[in-house]
């Protein structure tokens, strides 16, 4: 990397909306944007503590005047590029969701016409897909439409260094974090859950955790969690499609740094096998995690969770047929 680029990196939600007759709503952004005349999927940045579907809702009625709902998660990516012109090499963590517009007091066939808000966006308008194909799509949104690349981002020279967990000071003085974080719900060929318990001094000390843990820049969240995963216990996985997403916002967390911090978390999680599974090893010693171990389900279901392996438990359907307390 040069060394007038400076490491940003945000975290972003999307969506893919079709009308009834299978039309794709697109955007295309405007001379004040940073790719004037490209088309792209409606949505934009994450704002601190807000959750991603909020996010790619508000996002949607500032670039096309449509509310939209999102209604479950299609992928999540990320993408490095250098903007010379803002003197950044970026890191974006994308969310793509499914929506459907609201339509209130509407038929349900009836046509919604969009209308572009933002001054980022100069037309918003319902394509088919064969449309979409001839124009210049961003490279994320082609790849998530599954359509031919059409434009390449420009990549960074040399990928930067800039830890997960980045402190940076907020507007009004508070130290913020936005952390983007992968984690897996781990199973072995008998079905077994593989947990990692929190060690002293960290946020959930004490309770049983995912394996998995914050990306770096420039990697992919599911090659993350695979990262961590040897990390923390010594094993290899095979990711076999995702879960769901949590976003948690603690205002005041305190954790080793010592003082509160405003942690905003974003962490996809995903279904995970290892099918030769090896003897566990805590190979990242005196980080966050004090032990891993492998638990039957019933056994699992009756532990200290923390609260993104409790919705991971929901999405999965572990706890089913077993009582908790």
């Amino acid at each position: 990397m040069t060394a007038e680029l400076t490491p940003l990196r945000r975290i972003a939600a999307y969506a893919i909306c079709s009308d009834h007759e299978g039309r794709i709503l697109l955007i295309r952004e405007s001379a004040q944007s940073g790719t004037p005349g490209v088309w792209t999927l409606p949505g934009g940045s994450v704002q601190q503590g807000e959750h991603p579907e909020s996010a790619v809702e508000r996002e949607a009625m500032a670039e096309t005047g449509m509310s939209l709902r999102a209604q479950g998660i299609v992928d999540v990516t990320a993408d490095t590029r250098e903007l010379r012109h803002r003197g950044v090499t970026l890191h974006t963590d994308r969310i793509i969701y499914q929506a459907q517009p609201v339509r209130e007091g509407a038929h349900a066939d009836d046509a919604v016409a969009p209308r572009p808000v933002s001054p980022m966006v100069d037309a918003a308008e319902w394509l088919s897909r064969d449309e979409a194909a001839t124009l210049q799509l961003r490279p994320f949104a082609a790849q998530a439409l599954k359509l031919p690349l059409s434009a390449v981002d420009l990549p960074p020279e040399q990928m930067p260094e800039l830890p997960g967990f980045h402190i940076v000071e907020s507007p009004d003085g508070r130290p913020t974090v936005q952390r983007f974080a992968a984690y897996g719900l781990v199973r072995d060929p008998d079905g077994r859950l593989l947990l990692t318990l929190v060690a002293d001094g960290y946020p959930g000390a004490g309770h049983w955790h995912l394996p998995g843990g914050g990306t770096d820049f420039g990697e992919q969240p599911a090659q993350a969690l695979l990262r961590e995963l040897e990390e923390e216990a010594g094993q290899v996985g095979r990711v076999r499609g995702l879960l769901g997403l949590t976003s948690h916002h603690a205002p005041e967390e305190v954790g080793p740094e010592g003082f509160p911090i405003d942690l905003h978390g974003v962490r996809p999680f995903y279904d995970v096998a290892v099918d030769e599974p090896r003897p566990l090893n805590v190979t990242d010693v005196g980080g966050s995690t004090a032990a891993v171990r492998w638990f039957t389900p019933d056994e699992a279901c009756w532990l200290p969770l923390t609260a993104v392996t409790a919705e991971a438990f929901d999405a999965a359907d572990v706890s089913a047929g077993i009582p908790r307390r």
